[in-house]
C-alpha cells in the first residue's frame, strides 16, 4: 500500500508488548439487603394481632421500639400456670413454667415482671429486635396469625450486599477477598469500594453466569435495595504475556487474526514519515487470543514481542487480502502476479 493511501486511510499501528495484564471484570449487579442484618419476626403460638403501630413497609424502627400486641389463649394459660406455681413455692415447677413462657416467645423482662406482680396480662407486647426498616409487612391490625406466618421483616441498611453476575469465561478469575468498585448512574462520580465476600457454588443455567456477592458499608443509606449498579472486580494480574490493543484483533467467528505492518529494509513501518518511505507491506496472521481486560487482549500464539499491529484500518486491509486469496484459489494464478506473496500459514496470510 502506498504511503499516500496509508495517510488517506488513517492507518495506525501499536507495538505488541510483553508485560502483565490485570484481570479486570466489568459486570453489573443489584443491591440487596445484608441478610446477616435481617430479622424475621414470627410468633411461637397462634393469636390475634392488636395495637399494630407499623402501618406500612419502609417505616423505620429502633431496637426496643414497641411493634404490636398479641392476644393468645395459650399465652394467658402459660402465665396462669406460673402464677399458680409461684403460689405453691415449688422451685422445680416455677422453673418449668418459666421455661415454657420463654419457649412461647415471652421476653425475660416480661417474665420477671410477672413473677413480681403476679398479674396475668391478656395481651403480650412485642418489641423490635434491632434497628432497621420494615421491608415486609404481610399482616394487618386484628389478623389471626399462626407460627408459620411471617409477621414482619426488619432490615438494617448500614451495610448492604451487592449481587453481581460474572460471565462463565471469567469465573476462574474471581476469588474471595478481591477488591471491587461500584458506580451508580444516578450518582455520577460517586465510587463505593468493597470486597468479594462469597462466590456461589453453581452457575445460573439460563444466563450462564456465576453469582458473586460483595459487601459494602452504606453510611447515609445511599445504596438502596434493588438499585442497579456497574461493578468492577480486580482479579489480579497475569504476568509475562504478549499484549496488544483489543481493537487490533479481528474475529470472524471461525478464527482470529491480526494485520502485521512489516518493516522495510531500513526498519521503518506504517507510522513513520509516509513521504520518505516506499510502499508499506502488510501480513494477515492467524493468532490465538487469551484473556481480555479493558482495552487490551492477551495473544497466546501468532504474535511476537515488538510486532507492529494495525489497530485502525485493519478491516480494509484484511478484506483486500481475503479477496485476493480467494481469487487466487479460483484461478490458480501465482499470487505474485497481483503483487502479493502467499505465506505458508494459509490463504489469509500473505504480504502486500
Amino acid at each position: 500500500i502506498s504511503s499516500v493511501m496509508l495517510h488517506n486511510l488513517g492507518i495506525r499501528t501499536a507495538t505488541a508488548e510483553r508485560t502483565r495484564l490485570w484481570r479486570g471484570i466489568d459486570t453489573v449487579g443489584y443491591v440487596d439487603y445484608d441478610e446477616s442484618k435481617v430479622s424475621h419476626i414470627h410468633l411461637r403460638t397462634e393469636g390475634w394481632i392488636e395495637n399494630l403501630v407499623v402501618e406500612s413497609e419502609g417505616e423505620r424502627v429502633k431496637k426496643g421500639d414497641f411493634l404490636f400486641d398479641i392476644y393468645s389463649p395459650k399465652l394467658v394459660n402459660a402465665q396462669e400456670e406460673m402464677v399458680t406455681a409461684l403460689a405453691t413455692g415449688n422451685s422445680g415447677l416455677i422453673a418449668a413454667t418459666r421455661e415454657r413462657l420463654l419457649a412461647l416467645g415471652i421476653s425475660d423482662s416480661q417474665i420477671k415482671k410477672l413473677q413480681k406482680d403476679k398479674k396475668v396480662k391478656q395481651r403480650i407486647s412485642f418489641f423490635a429486635p434491632q434497628d432497621g426498616v420494615v421491608s415486609e409487612l404481610p399482616v394487618r391490625e386484628g389478623m389471626f396469625v399462626k407460627p408459620s406466618q411471617k409477621v414482619m421483616t426488619l432490615g438494617d441498611l448500614s451495610s448492604v450486599w451487592l449481587l453481581a453476575e460474572v460471565f462463565e469465561r471469567q469465573s476462574q478469575w474471581v476469588r474471595v477477598g478481591q477488591d471491587a468498585e461500584v458506580r451508580l448512574s444516578y450518582i455520577p462520580g460517586m465510587l463505593w469500594q468493597g470486597k468479594v465476600e462469597y462466590i456461589y457454588p453453581s452457575l445460573d443455567a439460563k444466563t450462564r453466569t456465576l453469582k458473586v456477592r460483595l459487601r459494602f458499608d452504606n453510611p447515609g443509606e445511599r445504596l438502596k435495595p434493588n438499585m442497579y449498579a456497574n461493578v468492577k472486580i480486580y482479579g489480579g494480574a497475569k504476568n509475562n504475556i504478549i499484549v496488544i490493543p483489543i481493537e487490533g484483533l479481528i474475529r470472524t467467528g471461525r478464527d482470529e487474526r491480526v494485520i502485521i505492518a512489516l518493516p522495510d529494509d531500513a526498519g521503518n513501518t506504517a507510522d513513520d514519515n509516509h513521504s520518505q518511505k516506499p510502499d508499506q507491506r502488510f501480513q494477515a496472521r492467524y493468532v490465538t487470543a487469551g484473556i481480555e481486560s479493558g482495552d487490551y487482549v492477551e495473544i497466546l500464539q501468532g504474535v511476537d514481542e515488538g510486532d507492529n499491529i494495525v489497530i485502525s484500518g485493519q478491516f480494509l486491509i484484511d478484506s483486500e487480502a481475503s479477496m485476493r486469496a480467494s481469487l487466487n484459489r479460483l484461478t490458480g494464478d501465482d499470487v505474485r502476479s497481483s503483487g502479493s506473496d502467499q505465506s505458508d500459514n494459509g490463504a489469509a496470510d500473505h504480504d502486500h
